[in-house]
């Protein structure tokens, strides 16, 4: 289950740095899926949807720093607990149940966005 930031965010900035997987951005911020992994040009993500890596992407909200489910693993190959939610001093760093996945599928996300 990928991990998602709710409207509680104070905006404090402490889960950012933390994400493994630059998954974390601030509210209103462009990404791109290339941002902190491997990843370079068109690839199909794991669950199948094809991107531009490369390609800057809208921000997923305006208001509060947001995490974008297909790059977040919970830090799974990386550490025990999400650091997200480890960090966050208001506990808005919550299990996002609308992406449910399994320790293997989060794993191989892992290894998908940090091919060596």
């Amino acid at each position: 289950m990928a991990i998602k930031i709710t409207d509680e965010c104070i905006n404090c900035g402490a889960c950012e740095p933390e994400c493994p997987n630059n998954a974390i951005y601030e509210a209103a911020e462009d990404w791109k899926f290339s941002d902190g992994t491997t990843l370079s040009g068109n690839v199909v993500l794991p669950n199948g949807k094809t991107v531009n890596a490369d390609e800057l992407q809208e921000p997923k909200d305006d208001e509060v720093y947001f995490i974008i489910a297909d790059k977040c693993t919970e830090c799974k190959g990386f550490h025990d607990e999400p650091q997200c939610a480890a960090v966050c001093p208001v506990d808005c760093c919550v299990p996002d149940e609308e992406n449910e996945e399994t320790a293997e599928v989060l794993l191989a996300k892992q290894q998908f966005l940090h091919k060596e």
